[in-house]
């Protein structure tokens, strides 16, 4: 007879694996030494970093910079939104209306875009009675740009999450007598937050990276008033390490807001299931 196995006696021993500790060792020794070499640079002026760390033009580059990330990731999250009903609407017009709009923002650089609605004077001068610079300052012009360019990655991440949902959900809701737009608000975009908050999340994380490329239009964000300064005192490798320390803070911040939130969706997916 074969002789039965005691499962619950039995010891895991995890699998040993050498060489991703001596390639993790290797890669922290070299972060280390790369990082002691930089700071001991004799070029660089470690009095100056602390001096501007907290200036006020600082601060207030970055309270713009937040300011325009969350204000563009707004517009981005309301037109993304818009175009996923429309790229999955029955409206030959409306799917081919938003794959050309996503075609053209996520085809063309971002750079690019900011730059054309930095200038959008110099092709109209004029917005109906108002003047195009008055109306579309850099400031505003950075949210639109941002914010539109946000909406076609964000369509193509919402529509993921609305595919990720079962069509039975989409017939039980028509069935209860539900239209189609108190449907998706109630029924399905809950359901596909799961799957959409991830993405979503790294796209922030990106916009907040991307706020740094409005300086070319003078936005007012955080790398704008760092190259000022800069610019005064010639001190630019110490006003660069300023702003990615401050760079590095929002986005570890937002990647722990984000990590905390997919948490929470996970459980409340995980309740609902085992109550069901």
């Amino acid at each position: 007879m074969t002789e039965s196995i005691d499962l619950a006696r039995m010891r895991v021993v995890p699998l040993r694996r050498p060489g991703l500790w001596v390639a993790s060792a290797v890669g922290a020794v070299a972060f280390v030494l790369l990082a002691v070499s930089v700071w001991r640079n004799p070029n660089i002026d470690h009095a100056a970093i602390a001096h501007y760390q907290f200036a006020p033009a600082i601060l207030a580059g970055l309270r713009t910079t937040l300011l325009i990330a969350l204000a563009s990731e707004l517009v981005g999250l309301v037109l993304g939104t818009l175009l996923a009903v429309g790229l999955m609407s029955d409206s030959w017009v409306l799917r081919m209306g938003s794959r050309l709009y996503v075609w053209l923002l996520r085809g063309t650089p971002l750079l690019v875009q900011i730059i054309v609605w930095g200038n959008l004077a110099l092709l109209f001068p004029h917005l109906g009675p108002f003047s195009t610079n008055a109306v579309l300052t850099p400031f505003v012009a950075s949210i639109v740009a941002l914010g539109l360019n946000e909406g076609a990655y964000m369509a193509e991440v919402v529509r993921a999450g609305l595919l990720s949902v079962d069509r039975g959900q989409y017939e039980a809701s028509t069935a209860l007598g539900m239209r189609r737009g108190l449907a998706l608000r109630r029924i399905i975009l809950p359901q596909a937050l799961r799957v959409i908050v991830p993405p979503a999340g790294n796209q922030f994380i990106s916009l907040l990276k991307a706020t740094s490329l409005v300086s070319v239009i003078a936005g007012g964000d955080l790398l704008t008033a760092a190259e000022n300064i800069s610019s005064a005192n010639l001190r630019t490798i110490e006003l660069m390490l300023v702003a990615t320390f401050w760079y590095l803070l929002v986005t570890t911040v937002a990647s722990a807001g984000q990590h905390l939130l997919e948490r929470r969706l996970g459980r409340a997916h995980r309740s609902l299931h085992e109550s069901t």
